[in-house]
């Protein structure tokens, strides 16, 4: 591989490390970028589904190019913003949402050596970031001149901050087996197959881990943030067009970038579980994707999915998905 860009280094010269970190950024958001889509699509079908209904169809073979048709529109939306805000600090929230969530990736390794910025403090360089998200929740439910985004912006943050606690204190028990904070140093101390990954020893940590993670994301059932009493979505209700999908782009990431560290952390990230099956990315992308399914509630909407088609009225209520006390057991 260095071989091969050795000429185009000669090329650039001086500006060659800074051009190839810049590729390597790509490489990493666009496919995130992408997975985002595709996870809203799946979610949204998979509702649908429970609902007794199609779900998005129409565009494209099979629906899938709804994500882009999705954003299309959010671009050419008009950006309302609402009398009497702070305008500077309405627009800075979404960048203080979606910063930390793409920067925490810079340190996630996806195989032995494939990593942006092998840092040595890479854990604690995470915990930062994700910390530092609650920042964007606080300024927009507080920017946004609404009793219903403040409300919103306070719950959200208060579960944000109590979980993290819970969150930072179960990978400090990773900490102290592996004796490092380099994180592909943690995914290599769990190296010798099946049996020497943390998940055995640490699964109380695991589980508080995954629990907090779920709830640090919003994800049902910890979606107290979205304000059903009020019937809006909570601290971005002010938000319209592409600063709505910024923060909704940010949460994705953010569940994402929480399924991802629970793979490395107790699963042995890129490692394969059985010596005949090769380590690599491979072997760390179906965890993850795994992990993705469970924050977002997929299991526990199958569950309920049985209580839903039970009602007499599937099919015919236009509430089910909210007020219809059968159909809301399963939203």
């Amino acid at each position: 591989m260095d071989e091969l860009l050795l000429p185009v280094q000669r090329l650039l010269g001086a500006a060659w490390p800074t051009v190839w970190t810049l590729v390597k950024i790509f490489v990493i958001v666009i496919p995130l970028t992408l997975a985002v889509a595709y996870l809203t699509l799946a979610e949204r079908k998979i509702i649908g589904w429970m609902q007794v209904r199609i779900g998005p169809n129409r565009v494209g073979p099979l629906g899938l190019l709804q994500p882009f048709a999705d954003v299309f529109k959010l671009i050419f939306k008009e950006i309302v913003v609402p009398t009497g805000a702070s305008r500077t600090l309405f627009f800075v929230a979404p960048v203080m949402s979606i910063g930390p969530a793409l920067a925490a990736w810079a340190v996630i390794p996806f195989d032995d050596g494939l990593v942006l910025a092998n840092v040595n403090a890479g854990l604690l360089y995470i915990l930062a970031m994700t910390s530092t998200g609650v920042y964007g929740v606080i300024l927009a439910g507080w920017a946004s001149n609404s009793k219903y985004a403040f409300l919103g912006c306070l719950r959200s943050a208060a579960q944000i901050v109590s979980y993290e606690i819970a969150m930072g204190f179960a990978l400090v028990g990773v900490l102290m087996a592996a004796s490092s904070l380099n994180i592909s140093d943690i995914v290599r101390n769990q190296s010798g197959g099946l049996s020497h990954w943390y998940i055995w020893p640490l699964f109380p940590l695991f589980v508080v881990y995954l629990v907090s993670g779920i709830a640090e994301t919003n994800r049902h059932p910890f979606d107290v943030a979205e304000g059903e009493s009020e019937i809006v979505a909570g601290f971005h209700v002010e938000y319209s067009g592409v600063t709505f999908a910024v923060f909704f782009l940010a949460e994705y990431m953010n569940m994402i970038l929480v399924s991802a560290l629970c793979s490395i952390m107790f699963l042995g990230g890129w490692l394969s579980p059985w010596p005949t099956i090769p380590d690599g990315f491979p072997g760390f992308s179906p965890r993850c994707a795994a992990f993705c399914s469970s924050f977002s509630g997929y299991g526990r909407r199958f569950r309920a999915t049985a209580t839903t088609r039970s009602c007499a009225w599937a099919g015919r209520c236009s509430f089910r998905s909210r007020w219809c006390g059968s159909c809301f057991s399963a939203r």
